[in-house]
């Protein structure tokens, strides 16, 4: 697809008008439009910068014009423009792109689908080193007898087995109760998102891209609101819906030059799949990446990064930063977790989460927040450092005020304590 755009009709104008209100809100989902790079080789002469669809009314005005500023000043019409060296974009994915989280979605896809294959020896530690012995001895008691050792547990008809494993993952306790993790959390993972990319071991990456595709085709079809039934727990939410705001943006930047890249806590084959509803290729997604064992399968081993302990880094929080370090620009293992000088950093990144904070941070000219009241990330969105932070409420359904300041100054950090910005400045409490 040739980067600049057609003027429309104003007949045509009309309808996409009507069309952006409509979006979020319809039960189904558009296939992926994938617009060509610029060639480096060939970057031919330079072209009016391609800006934000005017159609699409989810932006914040200022937002839309500081946007569409960074498009003019670093893209491809820019007289600095260099098309060897890109200017880079980076993108969480789960909440930040896609109204809900594409992980959650594919876990109750597989538990809904027998979709989790019985660990070798029924050894649930082979699935993570940090679950406690009452959740080994829960998985045991549930799933034992669901399915023979490499073979698919039958989730659908036993849904106690569905039960116990969907309390580990999303309420980090046993169903009775129990604690499910010895370590759930640290800056660069996190215990239940590195398990969903576990027990996927035994497919093959396109099974998975497979089950990810299904999850989000039904995803897109359940009414927005919708929930389903895990298991035997009601309630669990069962819609996706790509902001077609942050898919028009995604095409905007790749229009005007911009190296486009997905970093997500997601498992790799499963993100792979939304990030190309926006014209993102799996070459510039990352994920959880399990390794491949001979046979082509997943195993439960994980690609890290940087020179710490093995296994020890996925894509979260401070490991969104290290990856990017390590993939999008080449940097060796050593400086990997460490914030980059400004000519090895993205010029532009987006997120939703307190575990974004760090790849965020490292933007160089603007940071984009999709505003879901995270005290860590709305810390420094409102302190502002730079005078680079943007502060989007999400596009349809937006939370109202809180009805509190962010306690920056004392206990807003994910571990309660106070918060400092990417200037190692302390703040004050903030609000809006």
């Amino acid at each position: 697809m040739n980067p600049a755009r057609w003027l429309p009709s104003p007949a045509s104008r009309a309808r996409r008008a009507v069309l952006a209100l409509l979006a979020p809100l319809l039960a189904f989902c558009e296939p992926a439009a994938v617009p060509s790079a610029p060639s480096a080789a060939h970057p031919g002469p330079p072209t009016p910068a391609v800006f934000l669809d005017p159609a699409l009314s989810g932006w914040k005005p200022e937002n839309r014009a500081r946007i569409d500023a960074l498009l003019a000043a670093l893209g491809s019409s820019s007289a600095g423009y260099d098309p060897v060296h890109r200017p880079v974009a980076t993108f969480d994915w789960d909440n930040t792109m896609m109204r809900n989280d594409i992980g959650d979605a594919t876990m109750a896809w597989i538990l809904a689908h027998d979709g989790i294959l019985q660990p070798p020896g029924r050894d649930w530690s082979l699935t993570s080193p940090v679950l406690t012995q009452a959740a080994r001895d829960a998985l045991h008691g549930a799933c034992d007898a669901a399915g023979e050792p490499g073979r698919p547990l039958a989730t659908r008809e036993k849904p106690p087995c569905a039960d116990a494993i969907y309390a580990v993952y999303a309420d980090d306790r046993t169903a009775a109760g129990g604690s499910a993790w010895t370590r759930r959390l640290t800056l660069t993972d996190d215990a239940a998102d590195t398990w969903l990319a576990r027990l996927l071991a035994g497919h093959t990456p396109a099974e998975v891209a497979a089950f990810a595709r299904q999850a989000y085709d039904e995803g897109c079809r359940a009414a927005v609101g919708a929930t389903q039934a895990v298991g035997t727990r009601a309630g669990v939410t069962a819609y996706l819906r790509i902001y077609p705001e942050m898919k028009d943006l995604v095409h905007a930047l790749q229009a005007d030059g911009f190296d486009v890249w997905v970093v997500s806590a997601s498992p790799q084959h499963v993100v792979e799949v939304v990030s190309a509803e926006v014209g993102i290729a799996a070459d510039r997604t990352i994920g959880i990446r399990t390794r491949l064992e001979a046979d082509g399968r997943l195993g439960v081993h994980l690609e890290s990064c940087g020179n710490g302990p093995p296994e020890s880094v996925i894509t979260y929080d401070e490991g969104k930063r290290c990856f990017i370090n390590r993939v999008v620009f080449g940097q060796p293992p050593a400086a990997q977790l460490r914030k980059a000088d400004a000519a090895h950093r993205q010029v532009f990144a987006a997120g939703d989460s307190d575990t974004d904070v760090a790849f965020v941070q490292d933007a160089t000219a603007l940071k984009l927040v999709i505003d879901r009241h995270k005290p860590a990330l709305m810390c420094n969105a409102w302190s502002n450092a730079g005078g680079k932070w943007l502060v989007q409420p999400m596009f349809f359904d937006p939370l109202p005020p809180p009805s509190a300041p962010y306690p920056c100054s004392t206990t807003a950090d994910p571990d309660g304590n106070p918060i400092v910005d990417e200037e190692g400045r302390s703040m004050r409490d903030q609000r809006r």
